[in-house]
Order: structure tokens, then C-alpha cells, then sequence
């Protein structure tokens, strides 16, 4: 399902490259060139996310133990690269144009080309939001938001023309241009923070890792459940914890209680591969603890 959202991405990207390269050059707007710099590092940043969603779907290997899944937080990262790169190409481009004092041309051709833009946008962003439901991609969240920035971009583009030419405001389309560029940069601080987020191992949100030990909680074999450990990767979730056990079970005997467990909450929580350490009772790793890393079930 990601990999169909981003054939998708990619297919739409395409298309609006060529509708606002022609209107960038008929028209000479800066803000059209940055929405039309925007969409093609979209192209460039949708094929990445392609790439990346595809591989992050196949399967552990001998030497991918954990899976593939952190290649979807590079392929976010990569993008995040490309956009801070445009941002900055179309902010310099868009100082020289407002010291030259350049003014725009065919307001009507770039109008409707942002137009056009706008409305096949949307339809992306509804088939992504469904996508997103589903999988939790964040290589398809972080291609949502290139879209989503795209529809204040052309609606900024048509603001520029609007203002440049109807108007008659000097400097109007370069300012535009300009506010684009800080809005491209703002949009790639946001979206490196998920992507590093997975890199880093970072826990799982708190409500999250609430609803998993809400669940752990009713069943009676977990209730000596410590050290409660999570990560994602990809599409892939990873939990690991420790739970007390009487001290005289054999390890036989632990495995025969508490493989059905895991095998339950994995029903419950597909996508989520969970690792159970057996402790004898009252035993703690004093070594391997960190500040809030232990959740035991109340009695």
C-alpha cells in the first residue's frame, strides 16, 4: 500500500513538473520557479521515498536481523536534504530579482497552472492520508508534507501574480519567493525530527506505550512486568521487556505460560515484534536500568 502511495507521488510529480516548467518560463516569476523547484525535488524526493519504501518491505535477513525498515527514516532524511538545498537556491534567487526590480509576465498562464496544481494535490493528499492510516509510513508523512507545504506554495504563487501585476506591487512575486524559501526550510526542520526519531531508537509516543502495557496488564502471567523497552523501525514496532516468574519454574515450564501470551498481544498489535525475558522473582538488573525504563503492573 506505501509503495502505491508513492508511484502515486511520483506520477503526480512529474506531471506538475512539466505544467510549472512551462509556466516558469512564460511567466519569469520567482515564485513560480520556487513552487516549480519545490515540485521537482518532490519528483527527486518521491522516487527516494519509493526506493526507500520498497526496501524497508522486504524481509529480515542474515545480515538485516531487525529488517529493512530504517531505510524508510534515510529515504525521509534524504529528502529533507534536497529540501533545505531548494530553499536556499530559491531564496538567493528570489534577493537578486528583488534588487533588480524584475517584474513578472502572463499572470493568467501562472494562475492556472497553480490552479490545476492545487486540485491534483488534494486528491494525493487524501489517498496519502488513507495510506498513512493504515501503514504509518514515515517516508509517506514526510512526502504528505511536501504536498501539503505545495498548496500554501501555489496559493503564494498566485498571490504573487496577483499583487505583482493586477496590483501593480513592485517586488511583490521576489518577496513571495523569498517567504517560500523560509517556509521550504521550516518544513524540513519538522520533517528531519521524525526520521531521526527512528534512527535514534526513540521510545514510542506515551499513549502509545500506555495502551501496550493497558493491555499487557490483563494478563495475570505478566504481572511481574519490568524494564519495558520499545523502538520502531519502518513499519515494524519492537517491544521488549522483563517479567518475574516464580523462582523454582523451570525455563520449560516459563515458556509453555507465557508463549501464549505473546502470542495474544501480538494478535492484537499486529506489526509488533515482542521479545519476553524471563527473571527469576525479585531479581533486578541494576546495569541495564534507566531512569523510567522500569513499568510494573500495580498489584
Amino acid at each position: 500500500m506505501a509503495t502505491r502511495a508513492a508511484l502515486a507521488s511520483v506520477s503526480l510529480a512529474l506531471c506538475l513538473v512539466v505544467a510549472k516548467g512551462w509556466a516558469a518560463w512564460s511567466t519569469g516569476s520567482t515564485a513560480m520557479l520556487g513552487s516549480l523547484a519545490d515540485t521537482a525535488l518532490d519528483l527527486v524526493a518521491s522516487l527516494t521515498t519509493l526506493i526507500g519504501v520498497r526496501i524497508a518491505a522486504l524481509p529480515a535477513d542474515r545480515n538485516h536481523r531487525f529488517g529493512h525498515g530504517k531505510a524508510e527514516a534515510l529515504a525521509a532524511m534524504a529528502q529533507v536534504l534536497l529540501i533545505t538545498i531548494s530553499a536556499i537556491g530559491i531564496g538567493w534567487r528570489a534577493v537578486e530579482r528583488l534588487m533588480s526590480g524584475a517584474q513578472t509576465a502572463d499572470m493568467e498562464l501562472g494562475i492556472g497552472v497553480s490552479v490545476l496544481a492545487m486540485a491534483a494535490t488534494l486528491v494525493l493528499l487524501a489517498y496519502q492520508r488513507r495510506v498513512i492510516a493504515a501503514t504509518g509510513s514515515v517516508a509517506i508523512k514526510t512526502d504528505n508534507l511536501h504536498y501539503k507545504s505545495d498548496l500554501a506554495l501555489n496559493s503564494a504563487v498566485i498571490a504573487a501574480l496577483l499583487l505583482d501585476q493586477a496590483a501593480g506591487i513592485a517586488g511583490a512575486d521576489a518577496l513571495f519567493g523569498l517567504a517560500i524559501a523560509l517556509w521550504l526550510m521550516w518544513g524540513a526542520w519538522r520533517g528531519a525530527s521524525e526520521a531521526v526519531d527512528q534512527l535514534m531508537d526513540k521510545e514510542w509516543p506515551e499513549a502509545e506505550r500506555d495502551e501496550f502495557l493497558a493491555a499487557a496488564a490483563q494478563y495475570p502471567e505478566l504481572a511481574g512486568l519490568h524494564d519495558v523497552r520499545t523502538r520502531r523501525s519502518g513499519l515494524l514496532r519492537f517491544v521488549q521487556f522483563h517479567v518475574w516468574v516464580p523462582a523454582d519454574w523451570t525455563v520449560r515450564h516459563a515458556h509453555d505460560m507465557l508463549d501464549p501470551v505473546e502470542e495474544k498481544l501480538q494478535a492484537r498489535f499486529p506489526g509488533t515484534e515482542i521479545l519476553i525475558h524471563v527473571d527469576p522473582e525479585g531479581q533486578t538488573d541494576r546495569e541495564t536500568l534507566l531512569p523510567g525504563s522500569i513499568t510494573e503492573r500495580p498489584d
